[in-house]
């Protein structure tokens, strides 16, 4: 069925004159016979994948993510999500080579690197696996370096100094009895 079929003015006319075929007629034969780019915005398509995904249909999400990226094919989040399904379905080998697809979009990012370490490991190559495992440890001290950066900027406004806590008062160390007092 075509969008002209649905939409057309004769087709629509015959279709208005038999209420059992507008009974017939369901919500995914209307959508599917018009582009999705026309009928729902790409974060709606997304959604819709992440939906599947969640409840374990991974090949109507990986095929909805597919979808995503034949729109945007530098949508990270799909990208990502796209490696993790064909995980979760089995396909190792696809998980792997999506993972990169993500690491290429964004090669600093902890979730790739997460995410690739666990596609290796269930592959079963160590040593792939530990070293982005040691990748995704070291973006993640990254990450808590530059939040420590800019929490050093905002010390200096007086709002924020109430909130730090007194330090604690210095330790006196006990008198030393082999010294002898003068």
């Amino acid at each position: 069925m075509t969008s002209s079929a649905v939409y057309g003015p004769r087709q629509l006319k015959k279709n208005i004159l038999s209420v059992e075929v507008i009974g017939r007629l369901r919500r995914t034969v209307i959508v599917r016979s018009v582009p999705l780019q026309i009928c729902m915005t790409l974060q709606e398509q997304y959604d819709d994948a992440m939906f599947d995904f969640s409840r374990g249909e991974f090949d109507r999400a990986i095929a909805r993510l597919k979808a995503v990226l034949a729109s945007d094919p530098t949508h990270f989040d799909a990208q990502l999500a796209l490696g993790m399904a064909y995980y979760r379905r089995g396909d190792v080998a696809s998980a792997i080579a999506e993972g990169h697809k993500a690491e290429a979009l964004r090669p600093k990012e902890q979730l790739v690197h997460t995410n690739l370490s666990l596609f290796y490991v269930k592959s079963g190559d160590r040593q792939k696996a530990e070293h982005h495992g040691l990748q995704a440890k070291i973006e993640s001290w990254r990450a808590d370096a530059k939040a420590n950066q800019a929490g050093d900027k905002t010390s200096n406004e007086p709002e924020l100094q109430i909130a730090k806590p007194k330090p604690p008062p210095p330790v006196k160390f006990p008198s030393q009895p082999w010294k002898k007092k003068k």
